[in-house]
């Protein structure tokens, strides 16, 4: 008799368990002449060397399966043991398997674009209005790149523009303060990565989120670093964020230029790093429109309706502008 530890790393053990240790029962059973204890993340078992070695190759198949789809039952075990693979209808465009093995995707040109400027380029630009899934889709490729271990760590900021509240005067300590500012990464990163695993990974900063005030000082190598809502960046502010990207990292910048927070005299930093950076090789500027709106319906007529508005303001300043010159 010998005894085997084996480590399931990059699956969340609640889903590899299953819901009431269902999928663990069900391996079990496949492997009576063992003795499996799991704990977390360790498993262990005790029984004849041949038995193990069955047991090793089944189970590592099986982790790999979950790995990659986020996702286990009893029939996808079975298909496994019995020499086959899960059929997996894998849709065009596909980015990375979220929570419950759904199928996150690039849906519209200018999210292919994206993914495809992603793949290309060390520093990509994402610009356009709400809804088109921009920080979606940079978050769902920055957990792709850290499932397939191509960097270390995925950080994500945004900077904390105040609209309306001051930060003062809101309730609990700092992190309760800006956390608000922060909930659409967290909102994104729990579609894909089951809340164990995201907890695992936030606590040993595999995942950090942070104000862009804590990006100052720092090299960030061997990352996937994306800065959200950059047009409420100050010139100061996004050179010093541009700056931070280190060896064997990529950067994502996303910002809708129809939405800035900022007072009125002051210059978005994300306006004028588009207008400098345009023409450099190895930086990518991708530009959503209305077109690319995959929220509510009503978010695409919403969206139009204010620029049919700005247009309206606009002639209606020429014109009086222009009567005022004549007078």
């Amino acid at each position: 008799m010998i005894e085997k530890t084996i480590i399931i790393d990059d699956v969340d053990p609640v889903v590899f368990y299953g819901i009431n240790n269902d999928n663990l029962q069900f391996i079990k059973l496949l492997f009576p002449k063992l003795h499996i204890i799991a704990r977390g993340n360790v498993m262990k078992v005790i029984g004849e060397e041949k038995e193990i070695t069955g047991f090793e190759k089944l189970i590592g198949q099986i982790i790999d399966y979950c790995a990659e789809y986020n996702r286990l039952d009893g029939t996808i075990i079975g298909a496994i043991v019995n020499g086959g693979t899960p059929l997996e209808i894998k849709q065009e465009n596909l980015i990375i398997h979220g929570i419950n093995g759904r199928q996150i995707i690039a849906r519209t040109e200018n999210q292919q674009k994206l993914v495809s400027a992603f793949e290309r380029n060390d520093l990509v630009f994402a610009l356009g209005p709400a809804g088109t899934g921009k920080t979606y889709i940079a978050i769902a490729l920055a957990v792709k790149a850290l499932k397939n271990k191509e960097v270390k760590k995925i950080i994500l900021s945004r900077p904390a523009v105040e609209a309306g509240e001051k930060l003062g005067f809101l309730p609990g300590d700092m992190k309760e303060k800006i956390d608000p500012y922060l909930q659409p990464l967290y909102d994104a990163l729990q579609d894909m990565i089951p809340s164990v695993k995201l907890k695992e990974m936030m606590e040993n900063n595999t995942i950090q989120i942070a104000p862009l005030a804590f990006m100052r000082g720092r090299t960030l190598n061997d990352a996937v670093i994306i800065l959200d809502e950059a047009q409420n960046t100050s010139v100061h502010q996004i050179k010093m964020f541009l700056t931070r990207l280190g060896i064997n990292a990529k950067m994502v910048i996303t910002g809708d230029m129809s939405q800035i927070d900022l007072p009125p005299a002051q210059t978005s930093g994300l306006v004028q790093a588009v207008e400098i950076l345009k023409d450099i090789k190895g930086i990518e500027i991708i530009r959503f429109n209305k077109n690319d709106i995959v929220r509510h319906r009503l978010v695409q007529v919403i969206v139009e309706a204010y620029e049919r508005y700005s247009e309206r303001n606009k002639i209606k300043k020429l014109k009086d502008n222009t009567d005022k010159d004549i007078q």
